[in-house]
């Protein structure tokens, strides 16, 4: 050969040389295919939900702006303020029960006038399209149907109005912008709560106005508009740009915590590709050597194989973008119900170039270190590489910052929230040269320490240490797989633990609100009568806006806000509110102290401590609150910290009974029943005795919950799956890559007399040693990334099982060996003469 290969000569030998089936390319064929194809999945995912929840904004919301207030209608000038903007469709929605023969059941009432739906269709069982129902007419969700026993035409009563099942709910449009439900759905016409008698003064209910705007306007400015002109009205806002936050909240952190994942399995993968680029270039060094000897560069050596690798890696990038595709329609089916995504296939474009991108940047980042170390050493030298290993070429280091510096441009240019992905790939960088560090430690800990008498453990210790080892590549393997191992497990477990540890354990059977102020001892009469040994709490239950904050003569309106505090989340709209003579149950005063019995001096408040901090309050300033149109001021007494978890009554605000008692009001109670109590009977009661009154079951709202944080689990538990699937396939790459080395070790060792049996006892100490040191390190870096994702991102508690992290790092610790061993089986039928001859 004369002068350098074109590249188009080049590809001609490489496609030669490069086997149909990628044999020796299949570990970068996997681990790229992993990693792309999880990243490629979630971002068609979020993608395609982003764009659902974008584009259906004004159908979600059921209209542009939505205005919502408690406890009370809006006013004329309200109404006309509104009407100024557009189409004005209004309603109520409260907590109601719905009776027929001797069922009953909780339900959320929805009423709605004859404008609803500004924007979608209302979709009835059978495919039907229907307008608001009039009239006694209603509309059930299939839940409420199954609950009542009754079939559409049949009659059955909520309060004291008499229904007519006119059909079954298939798709609600504004669903997903009514939040989490307590009950079944019941459809009705706007005039029906009033005529139930479940609007009494003091109901717990809501007021709920779209808009539909005749003209192209910005609803944050609508919003601003209105915010100025009614300042103290305590409306909660909503925009179409806004549909449903928790949607958005709950997309974005999953969004971010599956990009990480996806991250996280390509960091993974990328070890298993260089580990086998490494082994596939050692199995080549012939062919390299002939080529060198024949006339080609180094430039020619470099063209060759990275034009094989490419290709290779792209293979793997395409298949993995194919399967993200494919997968996504099987996530969405995970996710219904939930969120809003399309069934079937879902093509983002964007997220698929940026899976690509990711991929194949990866695979340059890992794979040009063994490319440039191998195109500059002569032919004899590579001819000797199993026993001459050879040395690093200073060159890679510029492609391979070149290749990170492009991932980090990538994910700070394309995150949601780029200091996160940021911080994430620093620590990957981090954690990959600790692991580095570790690898040399354990090397030189090996090179140190007395020789053991046991010549099988020594030879082990050795083996860690000697020239060419492949130390550095199964630690950095081992420590990510057992890493994703303990990480999959604890978030796990965490997320079981929420479920069913700390909820049930805590909570009520019922709740119970809007019981009438002179009714209470009936209230008790009839729970205890049924079921003597019940608990029963009763609390005044009121709802209203914090309007005024702060030190006395420099209070600050809320209206004049600019921006919220973080943790201030108390200032938004109305909150509960209510009034006690004692510290309510599950609280602990840590400053100041509370009121005495009977107090009837100045109005005090005891307030929550995280809210305290959040806005500057002290012992000894005011605050103001709007309950119904009318302000009530009232002195800090106190700061109390809440148990959130005991599903109880807990509220950021408690005053002295004369701040609130002489405002419109009624009662709300939580019933603990004794272990095993029929329910049926109890429930009827308080149908036929409080008709006006809304009984909440907890077991049903805990199931509801139960299915949402199951399909977070689930969603969490298939992402990370990837990162594990990942760190499978380094660690048997990374394992199979020094077969080649071990063959020539094995081969010596039994020509020295060595039995099978020692040989195999070797393989197993050396690799039992690095699997316990590593174990340690995978469990701290393991659980510690995983609280990180449960209390952090998720905001769930700590909850891990431990028993079953433990015993999955156990699983992976003998994963490990057996593979070891499995790999060294076939070591022992290489044939000395014939090994040695290939050196």
């Amino acid at each position: 050969m004369t002068g350098d290969l074109t590249w188009t000569a080049a590809w001609r030998i490489a496609k030669r040389d490069l086997n149909a089936r990628f044999k020796g390319l299949r570990l970068l064929l996997v681990c790229l295919f992993l990693g792309t194809g999880a990243l490629a999945a979630i971002g068609t995912l979020t993608g395609a939900i982003e764009s659902e929840l974008e584009g259906r904004g004004q159908e979600l919301l059921g209209g542009d702006l939505e205005v919502e207030v408690w406890q009370r209608d809006l006013s004329a000038e309200e109404l006309a303020a509104l009407g100024e903007y557009g189409t004005l469709s209004g309603g109520t929605r409260l907590q109601a029960m719905a009776s027929a023969g001797e069922n009953a059941a909780p339900i959320e009432l929805k009423a709605v006038d004859a404008k609803w739906p500004l924007y979608g269709t209302l979709t009835l069982k059978g495919g039907t399209d229907a307008a608001a129902p009039s009239a006694n007419d209603a509309y059930l969700a299939q839940g409420a149907i199954d609950r009542l026993g009754i079939s559409v035409g049949d009659s059955f009563r909520v309060g004291q109005a008499q229904l007519v099942a006119a059909g079954i709910i298939e798709n609600e449009p504004d669903r997903l912008s009514e939040g989490f439900q307590l009950g079944p759905t019941i459809l009705v016409a706007e005039g029906i709560p009033a005529k139930a008698g479940l609007l009494a003064p003091g109901s717990m209910y809501q007021s709920k106005y779209r808009v539909a705007f005749e003209q192209n306007r910005d609803p944050d400015n609508v919003q601003e508009a209105l915010e100025e002109r009614f300042p103290d009205a305590g409306f909660d806002y909503r925009t179409r740009d806004r549909a449903s936050p928790g949607a958005d909240r709950f997309v974005s952190r999953m969004g971010e915590f599956l990009t990480l994942v996806g991250l996280a399995a390509l960091v993974i993968a990328g070890i298993g590709i260089g580990g086998g680029v490494s082994s596939y270039l050692e199995a080549r060094r012939a062919s390299i050597a002939t080529l060198k000897v024949l006339g080609a560069s180094s430039r020619d050596i470099a063209r060759i194989y990275a034009l094989q690798i490419g290709s290779a890696a792209l293979a793997g990038s395409l298949l993995g973008l194919a399967a993200g595709v494919l997968v996504t329609p099987l996530l969405a089916a995970a996710l219904d119900g939930l969120l809003p995504v399309e069934r079937g296939f879902v093509f983002e474009p964007v997220a698929l170039l940026i899976a690509a991108a990711y991929g194949l940047l990866v695979a340059l980042v890992f794979a040009a270190t063994p490319i440039l170390r191998a195109r500059r050493f002569p032919a004899m030298a590579l001819m000797r590489a199993r026993i001459v290993p050879l040395s690093r070429d200073g060159r890679a280091l510029s492609w391979v910052l070149g290749g990170m510096a492009g991932i980090v441009a990538l994910a700070l240019i394309t995150a949601r929230q780029p200091l996160l992905s940021g911080g994430f790939l620093l620590g990957a960088v981090v954690v990959l040269g600790l692991l580095a560090l570790l690898g040399l430690g354990i090397q030189r800990l090996a090179r140190s320490v007395p020789r053991p008498r046991n010549p099988l453990v020594r030879n082990a210790l050795a083996n860690l240490h000697r020239p060419g080892a492949s130390t550095g590549a199964l630690v950095t393997a081992l420590g990510f797989g057992l890493s994703a191992f303990v990480l999959l497990a604890a978030i796990q477990t965490s997320i079981n633990g929420n479920i069913d540890r700390r909820v049930p354990a805590q909570a009520p059977d019922y709740f119970v609100l809007d019981i009438p102020r002179d009714r209470v001892d009936d209230f008790r009469q009839l729970v205890t009568d049924d079921q003597a040994d019940a608990e029963i709490r009763t609390v005044p239950a009121l709802r209203g806006a914090i309007l005024a904050y702060g030190p006395e003569g420099n209070m600050t309106r809320v209206s004049d806000l600019e921006e919220i505090p973080d943790g201030a989340w108390p200032l938004r709209g109305e909150r509960g509110l209510t009034y006690a003579d004692e510290v309510p149950a599950g609280n602990r005063i840590v400053e100041g102290k509370w009121w005495d019995p009977m107090y009837d001096a100045e109005p005090l408040v005891s307030v929550d401590e995280e809210f305290a901090r959040a806005i500057d309050l002290e012992i000894g300033d005011l605050i103001t609150v709007g309950v119904l149109g009318v302000e009530k001021t009232a002195r800090v007494a106190n700061l109390r910290v809440i148990d959130w978890e005991s599903m109880g009554f807990n509220y950021v605000l408690v005053f002295s009974s004369n701040a609130l008692a002489d405002a419109p009001h009624n009662i709300a109670a939580t019933i603990d029943l004794p272990d095993g109590a029929a329910t049926g009977p109890l429930l009827r009661q308080l149908v036929n005795t409080f008709p006006s009154s809304s009984v909440i079951e907890i077991g049903q709202v805990l199931s509801e919950a139960r299915v949402i944080l199951s399909q977070v689990g689930l969603a969490t538990f298939a992402a990370a799956s990837v990162a594990v699937l990942a760190g499978l396939a380094v660690l048997i790459g990374a394992i199979a890559a020094a077969r080649a080395v071990r063959t020539y070790d094995t081969v010596v060792m039994r020509v020295l007399g060595a039995s099978r049996r020692q040989v195999l006892v070797m393989q197993l100490a050396e690799y039992g040693i690095l699997a316990l040191i590593l174990a340690a390190v995978a469990l701290a870096l393991g659980s510690g990334l995983a609280w990180l994702v449960i209390t952090q991102l998720f905001e769930f508690d700590w909850l891990p099982d431990w028993g079953v992290v433990l015993a999955v790092l156990g699983g992976g610790l003998a994963f490990v060996l057996v593979f070891a061993l499995a790999g060294s089986l076939p070591l022992l039928r290489a044939k000395p003469a014939q090994a040695l001859r290939a050196l």
